[in-house]
């Protein structure tokens, strides 16, 4: 039998949180779609509750080709330039 060491060694990333929106009222949604089954019907009816709720608008659908591989920096960027906060989610 061979064992492996699960544990990667690489440079250390600092991450943070984006700070919380003081509130939802009139904010701009992204939709990040992974390119699931059913994906962007589930992440619109979520987007819709926003829109009831709190007067939201939805911007765009950023798509990503691959669901369980991080969406591309670029896409991100562009994202956080155009809307105030993003929602994702699986399909199936």
């Amino acid at each position: 039998m061979q064992l492996y060491d699960p544990t990667s060694s690489g440079t250390e990333r600092n991450l943070s949180r984006a700070a919380a929106l003081a509130s939802l009222d009139g904010k701009t949604i992204g939709i990040l779609e992974n390119g699931k089954l059913n994906a962007v019907e589930m992440l619109r009816e979520v987007a819709d509750l926003f829109v009831t709720r709190h007067n939201c608008i939805v911007h765009t659908i950023y798509s990503k080709s691959n669901a369980s591989a991080p969406a591309p920096a670029e896409i991100l960027a562009k994202a956080a330039q155009e809307v105030d906060f993003l929602i994702t989610g699986l399909g199936d």
